[in-house]
């Protein structure tokens, strides 16, 4: 370009410095050729400055990436929203959680909009180092600073709050989620129901499963069989067979494993003509797709022979 009298602009530095950093071996000379870009008459804006500090924070090269951040003030250049993201995503990769949040305080006071995906890589950070309390104040506070949370940051915290046990502040989540206008979808639903099942709450599990399947969501077997295994053993059978009649309903199809569970359960209850109406009111619902029904049914035919069988030994 220069041998042509063609002077280099901004774009054409950055398409250079991308194609660099995209090779790890050169990054430093990606670097060196930000350092040496006024003698080619070009000077460095916001965006060569995030090339080079995202290329650093992946390569866990921190410190020289907040280097080049405190430059771009002393330079008149202006950092912007994706400055601010990708050393705050390099924090988080570090753990350095709370130094992320000081940068967004700081980013707040110099009045950026922080993007939805700065708000994720926060969140998600906070879950995991299971500040669960600071992350839930980070999704209220969203909205007041100008933007609306969506699905993602609401089942992020959902999930965190049910790996820590905490299942029934998850439930509060979700009623949150309604009240502003953002529904919650599978995931949501998959990750309470588990997170309910785990900590025994069958009856409330119970209740979030059938909202779901009532809103067209299809729960994972592996969820509708920790429900239903769990229902079962703490004895509450009527309960498992309305759910299995609803998931029967509704074309979801138990796991072979979850037939072998509930069947047994069913069978031990002491009122025989009870047993016989649950199981009537299960197999006369309608079914469709691949329910293996018949393979259930010759595993409740070995049950019960098995059973017989003992009893006319004794």
């Amino acid at each position: 370009m220069l041998e042509f009298n063609f002077k280099p602009l901004p774009k054409h530095l950055n398409r250079i410095l991308e194609f660099l950093v995209s090779h790890r071996n050169y990054i430093k000379t990606a670097l060196d050729l930000f350092n040496n870009a006024h003698r080619y008459g070009v000077s460095p804006n916001t965006k060569s400055y995030n090339i080079l500090m995202r290329a650093f924070c992946l390569s866990g090269e921190l410190s020289i990436a907040y280097k080049m951040f405190n430059q771009m003030f002393k330079r008149d250049v202006l950092p912007d929203v994706e400055s601010y993201r990708i050393l705050m995503q390099g924090l988080c990769r570090k753990s350095q959680v709370n130094g992320a949040v000081d940068l967004l305080e700081d980013m707040l006071n110099k009045g950026f909009v922080p993007d939805t995906l700065s708000y994720t890589t926060l969140l998600n950070s906070l879950c995991r180092k299971k500040k669960l309390k600071e992350a839930y104040k980070l999704l209220c506070r969203m909205k007041v600073k100008g933007c609306n949370p969506d699905i993602v940051h609401y089942n992020t915290v959902i999930s965190g709050f049910c790996r820590d046990g905490r299942a029934m502040d998850a439930c509060k989540v979700l009623e949150d989620m309604e009240s502003n206008g953002c529904l919650p979808n599978l995931v949501s639903y998959r990750t309470l129901v588990g997170g309910l099942c785990d900590q025994g709450m069958f009856v409330e599990a119970k209740r979030y499963l059938e909202e779901m399947i009532s809103k067209g969501f299809s729960p994972h077997f592996s969820v509708s069989h920790a429900l239903l295994k769990g229902l079962s053993e703490v004895g509450k059978i009527e309960e498992a067979c309305r759910v299995l009649e609803e998931l029967l309903k509704h074309g979801e199809a138990p796991h072979t494993d979850t037939w072998m569970i509930i069947l047994p359960r069913i069978c031990e209850v002491d009122d025989l003509g009870r047993v016989g109406e649950i199981l009537d009111k299960v197999m006369m619902v309608e079914i469709k797709g691949d329910t293996r029904i018949v393979e259930a049914g010759v595993r409740l035919e070995e049950y019960l022979i098995k059973k017989i069988q003992t009893k006319w030994r004794v």
